[in-house]
């Protein structure tokens, strides 16, 4: 028998006492209705919007669609044209708010060069300072007005992505349901994990990786748990629900790329970064110009430079390789 949250409805008005509560999370679709906010990330892409419908049609048979509130993570010249715009075309779609997401100061290649350093997937700061750092942003501003209107200590949200197993080995440990512990987060899952650490930091020992609480999004005022809809999803999977969304998709796809994210991505594989290159080569430029400012390859066995050339040299290539990310 699965665990559930009390509903939004059955919670009592409270203002000065912490609720310690927490699912058991043994299956891998949340009861929708058991949270105050659904927050749907889409990026604009196929994944985005396959999670956006899948999301949609779950919150609409349990009458919560009222809930969900989109938000995109806008990241300036690095994204496709027009992506920003896209996401916003999603969500008026379904009728949804848009929220846009946006990291203070330097957009990410003014970031880049400031570091001297392109992002790697050991270092993915375009990924935790523009993207998981300002959603974390529009969360407590949403759940500093649901606690407002609902008046209650701690609000509970459902932080909705469209990762997909199939895409890397890291994405397949995911589970496609959790709960986004932290430190600070007040629940019995998360005080029982603080407090087996305790034991193993005690003893000068290492803390096994399911004691760790991390840094999620969950604290004192919100309970975070995340929800990756379309996780199971094949490639082919995620195109058929977007056909039956009716939602538009981003041209990119069309020009030969397999993902949306940045146009030209720092884990990209070599075919899509010479695609990239050819359709933006403004924008490979003024990358290759980065390189030789900072002293740092774009990938360690890529330049960027060195793409430019081969797209020069190269026709328009019809085989893009997808990447692992």
């Amino acid at each position: 028998m699965t665990a559930r949250l009390p509903s939004a409805a059955s919670n009592q008005l409270c203002l000065d006492l912490p609720e310690f509560t927490t699912p058991v999370l043994s299956t891998e679709t949340p009861e929708l209705c058991d949270y105050d906010i659904i927050l749907l990330n889409n990026s604009g892409g196929k994944d985005s919007q396959a999670a956006f419908e899948i999301t949609m049609r779950a919150a609409h048979a349990a009458r919560v669609a009222d809930r969900v509130v989109c938000v995109h993570a806008d990241l300036g010249i690095m994204e496709w044209s027009g992506v920003k715009e896209l996401a916003a075309e999603h969500a008026a779609h379904y009728k949804v708010p848009f929220r846009v997401a946006r990291r203070n100061g330097p957009d990410l290649l003014a970031h880049i060069a400031a570091r001297r350093m392109f992002p790697d997937s050991k270092n993915r700061f375009c990924t935790s300072d523009h993207k998981r750092g300002p959603i974390r942003v529009i969360m407590t501003d949403l759940v500093r007005d649901t606690r407002q209107r609902l008046r209650r200590n701690q609000i509970r949200l459902l932080n909705v992505m469209g990762l997909r197993a199939q895409e890397s080995p890291a994405r397949r440990k995911l589970a496609p349901y959790s709960h986004d512990s932290s430190a600070t987060c007040p629940c019995i899952e998360c005080q029982h994990k603080r407090a087996a650490a305790a034991e193993y930091i005690a003893r000068k020992e290492k803390i096994p990786a399911h004691l760790k609480v991390g840094h999620g999004a969950s604290n004192t005022r919100r309970h975070v748990d995340t929800w990756l809809p379309v996780y199971h999803l094949s490639t082919a999977g995620v195109w058929e629900v977007v056909a039956d969304a009716a939602t538009r998709s981003h041209p990119a796809y069309s020009w030969g790329m397999p993902r949306l994210s940045c146009s030209c991505c720092v884990l990209g594989s070599k075919s899509s970064l010479i695609l990239a290159a050819q359709l933006r080569p403004d924008h490979a430029a003024t990358i290759a110009r980065l390189e030789t400012q900072i002293g740092h390859r774009f990938q360690r066995d890529l330049s960027m430079a060195e793409v430019i050339d081969l797209a020069a040299r190269r026709p328009r290539i019809d085989v893009i390789e997808d990447w692992a990310a």
